[in-house]
């Protein structure tokens, strides 16, 4: 086995120092991330908060999270077991007028101090809700997103109790890229004898995988925490799982795996649809097409009980689709038409090209595409076609024909996408369109090694070897320039200095002054300071219960930006008597927000 194992670590391994080269950037960028998005912090308090999906200032405990911890938790396992029968037996009798369906949560009219203590349990796992995947799931029925990326970081923070750590979701997204380069290797595989690249196949898959390992759209990937890598993930290996039954004519047997990859998608991001029913419909046409029609009902009814079985066990995504919040604001966009189109895709096509592809690969395929017709231009001038160029080569008839359903298999579900997410997705920015990072890489490889095995032929042999390796090399170096100039999105450098004075002033009392629910962004400081209130400025101003805040001798007030902070000291001190000790404005600032010390004289 030993000597098996040496065995493969020779044959690949170039292939084993391209992942473990993307790997080393990837944990360097990691242990730089600092803070976290407001949506990635939601993604640990979805996976951990014990029943309660949302922080509400004037509701720290929600309705569900307070029943089952008054009426289901029991002090020994048995006693809670007996205690769910008993609720689940009242449900089946009584149904709407059950105790679980009338029970109330403590609702405040004004925003309370919630203590570290609740805080630290919004975020992160402690012993007993360690593994409990039905609080993931009641928690994320309330949310616009499938369950599985927040149940498999919820098993992450299971492992590792009573922390949030970049480095606990960062992990999965790096998982899911690896394993992305790996499948974007295979696939150049299946497709380079389609494209008369026959003797480039391992050449081509390598350099797919480390352009699109080494991009800095695969880095971002890695580096927000949320569904998004893994949303990308199930999108590449359900092409690669096609283009595979594609090949070995299968799609009417063994279809388990591409059903259970078409599941996961469907549980993990709504996005993945636009990709998985584009490229079935192109799959489904040219199996149509080339008489393939016992593959093709095959095929259908994989998708068909792929659906059933995902609505069957997420039924919630009819309701997140079609009368959520962020639903009707994505079919909204999509009712819209044309208006403001034009501007939507210019901003996701510069998104795509600065992560993706870069001024200096763009100028190099530029110079190869010259250097390539200049050579046709000499030879036509000289009348004769360039070396290897005759009829009956070899050539592959890229317009249609065997090569050209790989071609739309490959190009229209990712035009399609983009169209789509272009359309529909709520903000602009490079999350909704991860998923076609790794394509956009397998298709300039694809069109990389076209154009110099073009070359070749103009050239001859004795150059090729040369040639590839410059370029390849070139391409890499293009990378790991746009790498070193990385615009640091998701990192958050600044916050640790944050975090550190929350820990400066943990016997504090602190206030947050916030705007929208920018408190989000705060979470873990707020684990750190004795207790918090989180208010809005107007809040603040129209507080009746005034009692909490003047007994107080000091406090830490936490102003975000956009917030005037004038407003706030000025209320603080004239309306409470507290007196301005410091201030603390954050550089570099992750995000924009001020501390100031106050005290009372005593």
């Amino acid at each position: 086995m030993g000597s098996n194992l040496g065995k493969i670590i020779r044959e690949k391994a170039y292939e084993i120092m391209a992942v473990a080269a993307c790997v080393a950037v990837f944990c360097l960028f990691v242990s730089w991330k600092e803070g976290f998005h407001m949506d990635e912090l939601l993604s640990f308090e979805l996976a951990n908060a014990e029943f309660n999906p949302w922080i509400v200032t004037t509701q720290p405990e929600g309705r569900l999270a307070k029943f089952v911890h008054n009426e289901i938790d029991g002090e020994t396992f048995g006693e809670t077991v007996g205690n769910l029968a008993d609720t689940v037996k009242d449900v089946l009798q009584n149904r709407g007028n059950s105790k679980l369906f009338t029970y109330k949560a403590d609702v405040y009219e004004e925003p309370v101090w919630i203590d570290s203590g609740q805080f630290s349990d919004y975020i992160t796992v402690e012993g007993r809700d360690a593994f409990n995947y039905l609080s993931v799931y009641f928690n994320v029925k309330d949310d616009n997103h499938p369950p599985l990326h927040f149940m498999l970081l919820h098993t992450v923070s299971s492992l590792f109790r009573g922390r949030v750590s970049p480095w606990m979701g960062c992990a999965l997204n790096m998982a899911a890229v690896v394993w992305i380069m790996i499948l974007l290797y295979k696939i150049c595989f299946l497709l380079a004898p389609v494209f008369g690249l026959e003797k480039c196949g391992r050449r081509m898959g390598l350099m797919a995988a480390l352009f699109y390992g080494l991009s800095t759209g695969a880095l971002a990937t890695v580096l927000l925490i949320r569904m998004y890598g893994m949303v990308t993930l199930w999108c590449v290996l359900y092409f690669y799982l096609v283009l595979e039954k594609w090949q070995d004519a299968s799609f009417d047997k063994k279809n388990g795996r591409l059903i259970l990859v078409t599941m996961l998608g469907f549980w993990t991001q709504y996005f993945f649809l636009f990709y998985c029913l584009l490229l079935a419909a192109v799959a489904g046409v040219c199996l149509g097409k080339g008489g393939r029609w016992r593959e093709l009902v095959c095929f259908v009814r994989s998708m068909v009980i792929s659906a059933i079985v995902g609505l069957a066990v997420f039924p919630f995504a009819i309701q997140d689709v079609f009368s959520s919040g962020r639903g009707v604001e994505a079919l909204g966009n999509l009712s819209q038409g044309l208006a403001g189109y034009g501007t939507r895709l210019l901003a996701f096509g510069r998104i795509l090209f600065q992560r993706e592809i870069g001024y200096f690969v763009f100028l190099l395929f530029l110079l190869l595409a010259v250097f390539l017709l200049a050579g046709w231009k000499k030879s036509a001038r000289e009348g004769r076609r360039p070396e290897g160029m005759e009829s009956g080569d070899g050539d592959v008839n890229v317009c249609g024909g065997r090569s050209g359903q790989y071609l739309w298999m490959l190009l229209f579900p990712v035009a399609g996408y983009f169209l789509l997410a272009a359309r529909m997705s709520p903000y602009l920015v490079d999350r909704y369109i991860m998923p076609l990072f790794p394509f956009v890489a397998l298709i300039l490889m694809l069109a990389l090694f076209g154009l110099l095995s073009r070359i070749y032929r103009s050239c001859g042999e004795k150059q090729t070897k040369c040639l590839t390796g410059v370029v390849c090399g070139i391409c890499i170096l293009f990378q790991a320039w746009n790498l070193a100039c990385y615009d640091g999105s998701y990192l958050y450098r600044g916050y640790s200095l944050q975090k550190a004075d929350a820990a400066k002033y943990k016997e504090y009392p602190c206030i947050c002054i916030y705007g929208g629910v920018g408190y989000y962004e705060n979470l873990l400081e707020f684990t750190y300071y004795d207790r918090s209130l989180l208010m809005t400025l107007e809040e603040l101003r129209q507080r009746t219960e005034r009692e909490s805040i003047r007994k107080l001798g000091q406090v830490a007030v936490l102003v975000k930006a956009g917030v005037e902070e004038l407003d706030v000291l000025h209320i603080l001190m004239e309306d409470y008597g507290f007196e301005l000790e410091s201030e603390t404005e954050y550089h570099p600032s992750a995000y924009g927000d001020k501390l100031f010390i106050l005290r009372k004289d005593r």
